[in-house]
């Protein structure tokens, strides 16, 4: 009988599952914690992933996927056929793990998960049988997040290098990247990028449509905002033809001063 995973971190119970070899891992009305933690670890994990066909109600799976993180990382295992995303009206009351040879309830005490193992097959097949049918019944969940691959490289490319390794260490200074005084939304970031490196507006808002992270409008506004707030500054560049495009520049001396990974930081702390 295969042993009870207690005592653990939900990560330490997915690492388990993982290693437990391939194959199809249902995970059946998870938490929007345990969805967090199933995308770090996925990403993280350096062996070879089973495939991970996610279901759970849409309104869980709405709210993580508002923090750019969590989803740009969810896309790139998207991409590359290691997570599927289905959504459920009437999701079952118990969150589980469930594989070709055993099923895990995963249930929380405090600060730690445990994971309720069974490995009968009559059980694990009846289980595998039923969440199977429940997947196949269910809707897709389609990611409007672009995988974070993806942003990073058309950024070095189409913006520059120091542009693309500002970008890369905004995030990781970042638990969280939703907007709302819950770290910086990814339009915000990109601007401050922007703005540390001098780019243009349109330069940096072009890039941002092309690669599906927001609209020219939204950029445009989001930047109208840092500006009134002082955190961005702009400058006229005259072209040959047409209106003269602006320069993003920071505009506060914190934000000058501070080094990238602080940057986040001290623009937070500016904004609110």
């Amino acid at each position: 009988m295969a042993p009870n995973l207690l005592d653990m971190q939900i990560e330490e119970i997915l690492h388990d599952v993982f290693e437990a070899g391939e194959g199809d891992l249902y995970v059946v009305n998870p938490s929007g914690e345990t969805i967090e933690e199933l995308v770090h670890v996925a990403t993280a994990y350096e062996d070879d992933l089973p495939t991970i066909k996610l279901l759970a109600a849409e309104r869980v799976l709405k709210d993580v996927m508002d923090d750019f993180i969590i989803a740009s990382n969810a896309a790139d295992l998207v991409e590359a056929g290691a997570l599927a995303l289905r959504t459920t009206e009437e999701p079952p009351e118990n969150s589980l793990l469930v594989t070709g040879d055993r099923v895990v309830a995963l249930v929380t005490a405090g600060d730690t998960v445990g994971g309720l193992v069974t490995d009968d097959d009559d059980f694990v097949g009846t289980a595998a049988d039923a969440y199977r049918a429940a997947w196949e019944g269910a809707d897709e969940f389609t990611l409007r997040t672009p995988p974070l691959s993806r942003v990073k490289a058309s950024l070095q490319e189409e913006i520059g290098p120091d542009a693309e390794g500002d970008f890369e260490a905004v995030l990781a200074s970042l638990d969280t990247a939703r907007g709302d005084g819950q770290g910086l939304d990814e339009v915000t970031i990109s601007l401050l990028v922007a703005a540390r490196n001098e780019e243009l507006l349109y330069d940096i808002s072009k890039w941002g449509e092309d690669v599906g992270i927001a609209s020219k409008a939204t950029f445009s506004r989001t930047k109208t905002k840092l500006e009134d707030m002082g955190i961005i500054d702009t400058e006229k560049v005259p072209i040959d033809v047409g209106r003269p495009r602006l320069r993003l520049k920071l505009g506060d001396e914190r934000l000058a001063e501070a080094d990238t990974d602080q940057l986040a930081g001290v623009a937070t702390s500016i904004l609110n």
